[in-house]
């Protein structure tokens, strides 16, 4: 009594297409499945900016994307 036959899964499927349609059903899948593989990109994309980018950097020089310590204006007026 607790589980289901086959005729009644067989009913069941029969009366969602009858209410939704086939035409419906196939175009809910398809979006389904284009989110699970925007789902997928958006992993993959966040895994790849995850990963840390070694800094090149030469001998006594700061790297080149850092602030210098003080600006033209700032040595102008101390010196």
């Amino acid at each position: 009594m607790g589980s289901f036959s086959l005729m009644h899964w067989v009913l069941v499927v029969l009366v969602i297409v009858l209410l939704f349609g086939g035409g419906r059903i196939s175009s809910l899948m398809g979006d389904v499945a284009k989110g699970i593989k925007a789902f997928k990109k958006g992993m993959a994309d966040d895994e790849d900016e995850a990963s840390p980018r070694p800094v090149k950097q030469i001998d006594g020089q700061a790297p080149a994307d850092a602030a210098p310590s003080s600006t033209k204006d700032e040595q102008k007026q101390q010196g």
